[in-house]
């Protein structure tokens, strides 16, 4: 019985500590529709689940009539003989019922948690799956906008609050229900006396528990508030970037300030929690306690003047314990409906968020064959916010709007089978926002990118994949061995094929000295690896998935001699053979590309060779002059250029 009230207690705790808030949520029609759907596939499951949570509640309800005919049984008015034989037989008989009774509510105890875990589980794998395939879909655009952990935090808080409507929710209504219409039913047959004067208790306890209820789910609210903000400090330092910056500026003492004084704060909240919360438990029981004093007195009187039986008053008090956390959870049944609601549609806007990006019906694969790449009057504009993100999302009140800005105008240009074509321009001019649109990123707002003259548009998105390779200033590495990151781009690729792509890009050696080989950890964003090591891994990487059409955009970090040759020797190699188009930082690169376009405010404003645009002069000799002539210098021998 204390079991049974203190798992109560604890629930109509947790329903009284939610955000009222919700209230003032407004509900969209199709909410409960799109719901229902989540659900169901787990319909034969949640019938199971809800049968036997009805059968325990009625077993909640028939244990104090067992004992209440026990009670009245030993003690009869007279003790003949007969009546002896015949009572030990009858007690005899309840026994056996009630430990029958008590394996077959175990039994009931153990479905309800399987199915409730399989129901729950399910739903919660149905939501995040289709969550993470959706968000995976949304552009770049949408994670440059996007906080991380409030993504994260839709894929667990959100989704287990959604998961609980149909698991804790649901049975929590309906065995309450089903428990306090039995029970009072069965309080007033017994007495409806002191059933009425124990319900007159009920507003006693619940009114305040409501108000403190309001007060402890603003504490819950500002502690969880308060981790975050915790959480977010330890995110961020406890990275590499942020440790090294850290250190860079001798600010480890005031950090550890800082976090001491939030993690206090995180203390403090968590005192005012457990003196809330106990507060609650002892609020409860102390009416349940009242009330069954009452009960034991007023029904204690009425036995000894042959009114009620004394079984009867035991019965009564028995049920009183079960009747309070039932009526207290039933109170707030539409702020824990709400906020299971509130939850789904958080879930529902980011998945009604349209992804820019997706595969035309009708779709076809790009034709094989040596890769041509044209641009034909491009013009090009990132989404607005609206487009692509949610103000919930970004920390915001409201999104910004401010309107799609162009950034690349009636850009044409070709790149034939096997060139190499040079994107240089000052910082904005929009060569990053033509690379983007390469490998589908984005689709132009005008005209068509296209290969082998299919639009990208009308492409399968596997084709595009497998056609497209691109490699970033800061490739990305996961946190995982070299073997992993390399299997990335090819998971089927063989030992031989991971050496041959190490080799060619210059890092073979390197990796065999390493103790474990290709099955060393690179680390978070791969920093342990050097720049030049990382620049290589990644070119070995594109390698291994060998695509027709080559992207580059070239690290602008500062390397060795010995680094910088290892790095143009594997660029070589890459681009070999290939399509290519490099944003380029590097003389060398410049140098030996077939055609070099010159990009400023999102247009060309110039076009040629090397030598060409060096004798035009304009805009290239002035970037030239300012970014690549000094690296001279540290080209190999014999190949300094000679028009400075």
């Amino acid at each position: 019985m204390a079991a049974g009230m203190g798992h109560g207690a604890r629930g109509s705790m947790r329903s009284l500590q939610r955000d009222r808030a919700v209230l003032d949520q407004k509900v969209r029609r199709d909410t409960l529709r799109r719901m229902i759907g989540f659900a169901r596939p787990y319909r034969v499951g949640l019938v199971v689940f809800l049968t036997a949570v009805i059968l325990d509640a009625i077993i909640v309800v028939i244990n104090p009539l067992i004992v209440r005919r026990i009670i009245n049984i030993i003690q009869p008015p007279t003790r003949h003989v007969a009546y002896q034989s015949h009572a030990t037989t009858e007690i005899v008989q309840l026994a056996l019922f009630a430990a029958l009774l008590a394996v077959f509510d175990a039994g009931l105890t153990l479905l309800q948690r399987r199915t409730s875990a399989a129901i729950g589980e399910g739903l919660i794998y149905d939501m995040r799956s289709k969550v993470f395939r959706h968000i995976q879909a949304m552009p770049i655009s949408f994670f440059s906008r996007t906080q991380t952990g409030a993504l994260v935090s839709r894929l667990n808080n959100d989704i287990i609050g959604a998961q609980q409507a149909f698991t804790d929710l649901l049975s929590n209504v309906v065995g309450n229900i089903v428990v306090v219409v039995l029970v009072l039913f069965a309080m007033f047959v017994m007495s409806w006396q002191i059933t009425l004067v124990a319900l007159l208790l009920v507003p006693v306890f619940l009114i305040p528990a409501k108000t403190m209820g309001e007060r402890l789910g603003r504490i819950f609210r500002e502690g969880m508030g308060l981790n975050a903000e915790m959480n977010m400090v330890m995110q961020e330092r406890f990275n590499v970037a942020g440790a090294m910056l850290v250190k860079l500026f001798g600010r480890p003492k005031e950090e550890a300030s800082a976090f001491d004084t939030k993690a206090a704060r995180v203390r403090d909240i968590g005192i005012k929690q457990a003196m809330y919360s106990r507060i609650y438990f002892v609020g409860l029981g102390l009416t349940a306690a009242l009330a069954t004093a009452f009960a034991y007195g007023f029904g204690g009187v009425a036995v000894i003047n042959g009114t009620i039986g004394a079984g009867t008053v035991v019965a009564m008090t028995m049920y009183l314990q079960r009747l309070y956390s039932p009526l207290t959870q039933l109170s707030s049944l539409h702020v824990d409906l709400m906020s299971a609601i509130v939850s789904f549609e958080r879930l529902f806007e980011v998945l009604d968020l349209e992804p820019m990006i997706s595969q035309a019906p009708d779709a076809v694969a790009i034709p094989e064959g040596p890769a041509r790449l044209e641009f034909t009057d491009v013009g090009f504009a990132y989404p607005a916010a609206e487009e692509v993100s949610l103000a919930s999302l970004e920390a915001v009140s409201v999104l910004e709007r401010t309107g799609r800005n162009e950034v690349l105008h009636d850009l044409s240009f070709s790149v034939e089978p096997g060139t190499l074509v040079a994107l240089v321009g000052p910082s904005g001019a929009g060569k990053t926002s033509i690379s983007s649109l390469i490998p589908r990123l984005y689709d132009p707002t005008q005209g068509t990118v296209s290969i082998n003259g299919l639009d990208l548009r009308t492409a399968t998105t596997a084709s595009i994949v497998d056609t497209v390779g691109v490699v970033t200033q800061d490739a990305h590495m996961f946190h995982d061995s070299l073997r992993a990151n390399l299997l990335y781009a090819r998971p089927e690729a063989t030992e031989a094929e991971l050496h041959e792509a190490l080799a060619s890009a210059q890092i073979l050696e390197l990796v065999q000295s390493l103790p474990n080989g290709l099955d060393t950890v690179v680390g978070e964003r791969g920093y342990r690896l050097s720049g030049g090591e990382k620049q290589r891994v990644a070119l070995a990487r594109l390698l291994l998935k060998a695509p027709r059409v080559v992207v580059l955009d070239e690290a602008t970090a500062h390397l060795d001699a010995d680094s910088e040759a290892a790095v143009q020797r594997a660029l070589a190699a890459t681009l070999a053979g290939r399509t290519s188009v490099v944003i380029a930082h590097r003389l060398s690169t410049i140098r030996d590309a077939d055609e070099i376009l010159v990009i400023a405010g999102g247009r060309i404003v110039d076009r040629g060779d090397h030598e060409t645009l060096l004798e035009r002069g304009g805009l290239y000799r002035d970037l030239y002059d300012t970014q690549f002539a000094t690296q001279i210098a540290t080209l190999p021998a014999g190949s300094a250029d000679s028009t400075t």
